[in-house]
C-alpha cells in the first residue's frame, strides 16, 4: 500500500532516483537552487529517511520510506505532500566531486 498519491511517484522512477542517492550529507541543487540533503538508510534496507534543505531558502523536503514484508513500500512525508517528495527525489541532482 503506497499512502497520499505515492503510487504515481513510484510508477514514475521514484525507487531508482531513491536508489541513485548517495547516503549520508550531500549538496547539490533542485530547480536551479543550492540544496543540502541527509539520507539514511537501515542496516537491513528496510527504511530510508530523507532530510533536505535549501541553502539560503527557507524550504525542506523530509519523508521516511518503509519497505513492507510483503515487497510494498509505504511513503510517510513529513508534514508534505508526497508529490512534493516525488518532485524532490526525481528532480534533485548531488553536486559532482
Amino acid at each position: 500500500m503506497r499512502e497520499d498519491g505515492a503510487s504515481a511517484a513510484f510508477a514514475n522512477g521514484f525507487d531508482e532516483a531513491l536508489a541513485r542517492l548517495p547516503t549520508g550529507y550531500v549538496e547539490g541543487s533542485f530547480e536551479e537552487h543550492p540544496w543540502g540533503a541527509t539520507l539514511r538508510r537501515s542496516a537491513d534496507g528496510r527504511r530510508v529517511w530523507l532530510f533536505a534543505r535549501a541553502l539560503g531558502r527557507n524550504d525542506i523536503v523530509s519523508f521516511n520510506l518503509y519497505r513492507t514484508s510483503r515487497g510494498g513500500s509505504l511513503l510517510k512525508p513529513c508534514e508534505m505532500s508526497s508529490a512534493k517528495v516525488a518532485a524532490f527525489v526525481m528532480g534533485f541532482k548531488p553536486a559532482v566531486k
